[in-house]
């Protein structure tokens, strides 16, 4: 969707300044953050792309005011009401009020670790072959769905080449489509489509200045000039 997290490209929110030597977490409470939701995705109530869709969702206002694991703590809020895994009142106060929802018990940390270290993948065999190929000449399509999508604004409607072909991987617009019945896990082609940086920003950008996006297959057609 078209939200507030989606800002490459606009202006007038100030320079970007990296803090050196940036730790991992700026107090306790973010830590505990992070624990809650991993632990509770773990109940398998909702998928990555899900909770990204969640975040992505927040009131404008409240995703710019807020710190980044402020988002993912009122995401999580967010999901817990909708899967009605809590109420208002206990999350206000921190204490169970209702019978616990009708999803798996939690899972110990030991049972959790070795997953959390292995990793998710979202790598998926299909039958369908690659529409594109390194160094083809692809156009962005113009989209502004009402859903979670991985294509940034700033590089739709754009001409592109292949850099990489990375095989096929979940489709995330799909993976999020929604919270009842059967997730759509259908995979799609990646790729690595590098634009140029006049043909993105304007001719006031430096010669040097490359963008690379990591583009799923449904975002992508054939740019005139192109071998696909």
């Amino acid at each position: 969707m078209n939200g507030p997290h989606d800002m490459g490209g606009m202006q007038c929110y100030g320079p970007v300044r990296p803090e050196v030597d940036e730790p991992p977490f700026h107090a306790e409470w973010e830590k505990r953050v992070l624990a809650y939701t991993l632990a509770v995705g773990a109940l398998g109530q909702w998928n990555i792309d899900q909770s990204r869709s969640s975040r992505e969702s927040l009131p404008p206002v409240t995703y710019l005011t807020s710190s980044y694991y402020e988002i993912w703590l009122r995401a999580l809020e967010a999901y817990l009401l909708l899967r009605g895994m809590a109420t208002e009142e206990e999350l206000r106060t921190g204490r169970a009020q209702t019978p616990r929802a009708d999803v798996p018990a939690a899972v110990p940390w030991q049972g959790l670790e070795a997953g959390f270290k292995a990793g998710t993948p979202y790598n998926r065999p299909t039958d369908s072959t690659a529409r594109f190929s390194v160094g083809d000449r692809v156009r962005t399509k113009m989209i502004n769905p009402a859903g979670h999508t991985r294509l940034p604004r700033y590089v739709r409607n754009q001409i592109g080449t292949i850099e990489r072909v990375h095989g096929s991987f979940v489709f995330p617009d799909r993976n999020a489509a929604t919270l009842t019945g059967t997730v759509d896990k259908t995979p799609e082609w990646l790729y690595t489509v590098v634009f140029d940086g006049k043909d993105v920003w304007g001719a006031d950008t430096r010669d040097d200045v490359r963008v690379s996006v990591d583009a799923w297959e449904p975002y992508l057609a054939p740019a005139p000039g192109g071998a696909a």
